[in-house]
């Protein structure tokens, strides 16, 4: 008999993620809750909990479990975090920013995706969720400051407009390198006037879009 699909995302927590290094049971316990079947294409579904990415449509995919997980630890966020996620895709690490912060604005730039997303966080329940329809390399001026930025999408540099949406203390976490070739994830974290740089693992990541993806090529 298959599977229930919470045994399935019990035991990919425990395989692919927590025997792999991650140790915040904050974490671990929101991707134990958060369906990502839902999050998926319904004929992937059967790959849900696989440590893949899978592709969602428009060209766009929802990331690895994992990398998901891994990148949720190194934001440290709490209740009272306020997240902004650049690149909402399928809203799959969106819900999960959403277990662990108190209020997550997430931005998409493609228009079938956001209104996809949108629709199921709404029918999830996620109401600390804030789905918008913009251009991502810009941010969210308007919600600012952040604790934490993650961006789910390829930059050869993070926008400086970003930093100005940081608070003091918090940290944007990205994939850099160019969109076909050699990723780092990469970790900034705003200290007053200084940034703190740290260079975490290679990665693959679809390119940045909008503004900053036209000026990348």
């Amino acid at each position: 008999m298959r599977p229930s699909d919470e045994e399935l995302r019990a035991g990919m927590v425990a395989e692919q993620i927590a025997r792999r290094g991650v140790r915040d049971e904050r974490v671990l316990e929101a991707m134990r809750s958060v369906p990502r079947h839902l999050f998926v294409p319904e004929h992937l579904r059967a790959r849900a909990y696989d440590d893949q990415p899978l592709p969602i449509g428009s060209g766009q995919t929802i990331s690895q479990p994992y990398i998901v997980a891994f990148m949720c630890e190194r934001l440290s966020l709490t209740e009272a975090s306020q997240v902004l996620e650049i690149g909402t895709g399928s809203g799959y690490q969106a819900a999960v920013l959403a277990e662990l912060a108190g209020r997550v604005v997430t931005v998409e730039i493609v228009e079938v995706l956001f209104r996809r997303a949108r629709r199921l966080l709404d029918q999830l329940g996620f109401i600390n969720v804030k789905c918008i329809f913009a251009d991502g390399s810009l941010g969210a001026p308007e919600y600012a400051p952040f604790d934490a930025v993650v961006v789910a999408a390829s930059m050869t540099h993070c926008p400086s407009v970003l930093f100005d949406q940081l608070a003091d203390g918090g940290t944007i976490i990205y994939p850099e390198g160019p969109p076909h070739g050699y990723q780092e994830l990469v970790q900034i974290t705003k200290l007053g006037k200084r940034l703190r740089r740290s260079e975490l693992m290679g990665v693959r990541f679809v390119p940045m879009t909008g503004r900053l993806g036209r000026c990348r090529h």
